[in-house]
């Protein structure tokens, strides 16, 4: 698929995904929805990809979603086709079931422009970088489950201050209540480092990476620990069989580093 709205570049084993409209801060639009699904589940089919980051172009992250595009799509819009039609599938079950993603927010990350990377595993945010949850403001409300990871990563009464508000905080406001992860001090390091976390996460066996994000997702709100141990029991049970354990294993016993890409290799030929 050749792409309009991102960019995307192999470093060293991390696809860095670019947001791609710099005149208008990255805002978000269908078209630029279905290329981040499409090239997010190309880059899960890729053996060559072990992680993903996500950043924008020029001045901005994602300053929301393109009004003019969205307004455009619902005018034309019918029972059977329109902005329905349009619109690409489940981000979030995409995010949560894919390999590692980490967001390098180098400015403005507007409505949806903060909710689609509150699924993410890891964000770091620029010194330009600004976070807001303003539907409020427009009248709406929160969407891609964002009223459950706001309050995920905030807890309740922060949760509740930034979407009822629609306040707009930079990074080291963000990092403070736990809406981000991490900050850096100066633009040139946002993507290295943000790269550099990736490949950390995705140099692991990529199978249990795949589970643990999945374990994350489905306890985070759970309250039975019968189903939580439950559930970890059963992959752990998995992550026994698997080839990336038994080549973890052989590399310890045997004091050299793991060659987990070649282990995955060795069950597909």
């Amino acid at each position: 698929m050749t792409y309009e709205t991102i960019i995307c570049e192999n470093r060293n084993g991390v696809l860095l995904i670019t947001l791609n409209r710099p005149d208008r801060l990255n805002a978000w639009t269908y078209q630029m929805g279905r290329e981040l699904h499409n090239a997010i589940e190309a880059g899960n089919d890729n053996e060559a990809v072990l992680a993903m980051v996500l950043t924008g172009s020029g001045r901005g992250f994602c300053a929301g979603a393109d009004i003019v595009d969205l307004f455009k799509a619902q005018a034309e819009s019918d029972a059977d086709q329109g902005a329905g039609s349009q619109a690409p599938g489940n981000w979030v079950e995409l995010v949560r079931g894919s390999k590692p993603m980490v967001a390098a927010v180098n400015g403005a990350a507007i409505g949806v422009g903060l909710t689609q990377i509150l699924p993410f595993d890891y964000i770091i945010g620029g010194p330009s970088a600004k976070f807001s949850a303003r539907f409020i403001k427009m009248g709406l409300v929160p969407e891609l489950a964002s009223s459950h990871f706001i309050a995920a990563r905030t807890g309740f009464g922060q949760a509740n201050r930034l979407m009822l508000t629609g306040e707009t905080i930079d990074s080291a406001r963000a990092l403070q209540i736990g809406l981000i992860d991490e900050c850096v001090t100066t633009e040139a390091e946002l993507v290295e480092r943000g790269i550099a976390l990736a490949q950390s996460m995705g140099d692991n066996p990529q199978d249990a990476l795949r589970m643990v994000k999945a374990l994350v997702t489905q306890n985070l709100a759970e309250t039975d620990l019968k189903k939580i141990q439950h559930r970890e029991l059963t992959a752990l049970h998995t992550c026994y069989e698997s080839v990336e354990h038994k080549e973890a294993i052989d590399a310890f016993i045997n004091k050299r580093p793991p060659d987990f890409r070649a282990a995955r290799a060795s069950t597909s030929d």
